[in-house]
């Protein structure tokens, strides 16, 4: 089938490349350049910690990210070049002064253990279990924890190895090129057979709900430091996480503004990361700061992410907010399965809503006077 993919950031990619490698003919229209990094998929540190992240998120998110942890090896092993990808745990230590922030972080994490099957319990460490895992932690902190199971992959490098599938793949890129869902009537003759809206905040006219969230962070190149996994910091404000990366990069994040300011990060957002990546290891004293990044996520009025349909073949998928890396692989699937029918198993064993939109007026869940949803060939867990 023929198919129109709007937006060439992390879902746009993963659609596109799933689709085209099951034998599809696939367009995608990106309104930014090639060469444009600024999208939200780059303003990432694409932590796969769907515990740690239960603390601020709600149960489907947890879920997606259990279910996405699953799926990124697959996803990953399928295309033509490495992306670095790593499980081994998320850390999470305090200072002394903010323990009783982090004894409310631990009853979270453990309500969510016993709401939700499946995840590894939180493991609590002292001085000598935190030098265990990461020497010279001990000495530094006095307690923490160890979420066993929990990963990290490189947004960067997976960002470039999709386009690199999809121009193997011989998928249309039509950079510079914004387009919205009314230049195209799918199911009609000389038109696409379906149409994917994954343009992000750039649907904010056809979906007036989505709004943007600004994050920041912070890369470093800190070659002596020696910190293996992601860590986070508990904060009085918020957990400051540090992900480590290869060959002595470090990403610094957790700024969540209620703002679609884009313009360049605060020296306030700026000091507080920096202090806090100080306090974890000493080494990043002599580290170099390498680029300061400030972007909005796109986010649905109650955080959650959402499909929504626009008619019988466009489905719009928006609100992944700042879970994106952690509950991508379980968005495509929900949108592969949406395409072979007007039903996703995964979508109601993750609570995801798929709803419908203004042009898609729904009766017991289908659209009114459609024809019937277009079923598509196999081969859809091939990659994404």
């Amino acid at each position: 089938m023929n198919i129109v993919i709007l937006g060439a950031g992390l879902m746009g990619r993963l659609l596109a490349c799933s689709l085209a490698r099951a034998g599809h003919t696939v367009t995608v229209h990106e309104a930014a350049e090639a060469t444009d990094r600024r999208a939200a998929a780059f303003a990432a540190a694409a932590m796969l910690a769907p515990l740690a992240e239960s603390a601020v998120a709600e149960d489907p998110v947890v879920r997606m990210g259990q279910y996405g942890l699953t799926r990124w090896p697959e996803l990953i092993a399928a295309l033509d070049t490495p992306v670095f990808f790593q499980q081994q745990g998320t850390l999470v230590v305090w200072h002394r002064q903010d323990a009783a922030d982090a004894q409310r972080f631990a009853h979270l994490l453990s309500a969510t253990g016993q709401r939700q099957s499946g995840l590894p319990a939180p493991k609590t460490l002292d001085a000598a279990g935190l030098d265990q895992l990461e020497p010279g932690m001990g000495a530094r902190f006095a307690q923490g924890l160890y979420l066993p199971g929990e990963g990290q992959l490189d947004n960067h490098q997976l960002m470039d190895a999709l386009l690199a599938q999809l121009r193997r793949l011989q998928v249309t890129l039509h950079w510079g090129s914004p387009r919205s869902p009314d230049d195209f009537a799918p199911g009609q003759a000389g038109q696409p057979d379906w149409l994917l809206d994954c343009r992000g905040l750039g649907a904010k006219p056809q979906w007036p709900g989505v709004r943007g969230v600004r994050g920041e962070i912070i890369t470093l190149h800190a070659p002596n430091v020696t910190l293996s996994r992601p860590t986070r910091l508990i904060h009085p404000r918020y957990p400051i996480y540090i992900a480590p990366k290869q060959d002595g990069y470090f990403l610094v994040g957790a700024t969540e503004i209620e703002s679609e300011d884009r313009s360049p990060m605060s020296v306030r957002s700026a000091l507080e990361l920096l202090s806090a990546a100080y306090t974890v290891d000493s080494g990043f004293g002599e580290a170099r700061i390498l680029d300061l990044v400030a972007q909005c996520r796109p986010t649905l009025p109650d955080n959650l992410p959402a499909v929504r349909r626009l008619g019988a073949r466009c489905l719009q998928v928006n609100g992944l907010y700042r879970h994106g890396y952690l509950i991508a692989p379980a968005m495509l699937d929900v949108v592969l399965q949406l395409m072979q029918g007007d039903r996703s198993a995964l979508a109601t064993a993750f609570d995801l809503a798929v709803i419908a939109g203004d042009l898609a007026p729904t009766q017991a869940g289908h659209p009114v006077g459609a024809a019937p949803w277009p079923r598509m060939n196999s081969g859809f867990r091939e990659l994404a």
